[in-house]
């Protein structure tokens, strides 16, 4: 709820909303993050997958119904309407391959000058795959929703219909053409994902999150008195959270009496969840160093907390 309170509290001084999510949202995730609240986390995770095909949902069903209107606008005048949305087409397209050009030459300056490993194009067939990807959505939906129906007058707003036929067939030349030719393109240009470097950053916060975990078990060690059997469980378990692979404690367990079992159980219960918590602690603070990719830094996060509900 808070970047929804900083949208109004910023529209209420007659400032930029939109910043003010955004400045919201870069706070709420540098300090406002706790390693164990994992739960939250992934109820969290849950709740705006939804929230998201909802939204999506019923913003094109809202142009939907919308576009009976512009369709009725539209009769009689047929070629002036699409011939204005083909225009508008061609301009939305050519406006991002003018944009993507500089801007793709002066990020792989900035990205030799500082030597940060960064997501952008490295070559021309690269940048071509980029500019191919500019499809409309959701958020040209939202604009052209956006458009009141009336004027303070109280007059209809002109144009309006106009407006949102054009939107929409903005919205359909680009799902479809360069949605469904995009395939073609990456395949007929060769250009390929780099998985390598995204796998070495993975292999490296998993290295990150088993030596924390294995050093707060050293700080557990030396606090109480661990049967070496129970040090040596603990330290596979570290392991396991680095090469992410469930412990199976069932054999073990069946050996031991009840009552024994029961202890076990929770200390290690409580022994482990602190070295996830540990684990979990520098996987986070991981996200603010140059270079880090925050997607991959969530999909580690989210290991994580799947196995803290283990």
């Amino acid at each position: 709820l808070v970047p929804y309170a900083s949208y109004v509290l910023a529209e209420e001084f007659h400032g930029s909303g939109v910043l003010a999510v955004l400045t919201t949202a870069m706070f709420l995730a540098e300090y406002a993050t706790d390693p164990d609240d994992v739960l939250t986390r992934l109820a969290g995770h849950t709740f705006w997958d939804i929230v998201d095909t909802l939204v999506t949902g019923v913003a094109f069903g809202l142009i939907g119904l919308e576009l009976h209107n512009a369709i009725r606008t539209a009769s009689g005048r047929w070629g002036e309407m699409l011939g204005w949305a083909a225009v508008i087409v061609a301009v939305v397209v050519v406006v991002r391959l003018l944009w993507l050009l500089p801007a793709t030459w002066l990020t792989q300056r900035l990205h030799a000058r500082k030597d940060h490993l960064e997501d952008i194009p490295t070559n021309w067939r690269e940048t071509l795959v980029m500019w191919w990807s500019g499809m409309r959505g959701v958020a040209s939906v939202a604009l052209a929703l956006a458009v009141p129906l009336k004027t303070d007058d109280g007059g209809p707003f002109p144009d309006r219909d106009e407006i949102v036929f054009i939107a929409f067939g903005v919205i359909m030349a680009t799902l479809v053409l360069q949605g469904l030719t995009l395939p073609w393109l990456v395949k007929r240009l060769g250009v390929q994902s780099d998985t390598g470097r995204e796998k070495a950053f993975e292999k490296e916060l998993a290295v990150r999150a088993a030596r924390a975990a294995k050093q707060r078990l050293r700080e557990i060690e030396a606090e109480e008195d661990l049967s070496e059997e129970l040090s040596e469980q603990m330290l596979r378990r570290a392991f396991d959270i680095g090469l992410r692979i469930s412990p199976d404690m069932g054999e073990d367990e069946r050996r031991e009496g009840h009552d024994h079992r029961v202890r076990r159980l929770k200390r290690v219960r409580r022994i482990q969840g602190e070295m996830l918590s540990a684990a979990r602690h520098e996987v986070v603070a991981a996200r603010s160093e140059p270079g880090a990719d925050p997607e991959i830094v969530d999909r580690v996060l989210r290991h994580l907390d799947v196995r803290s509900l283990k």
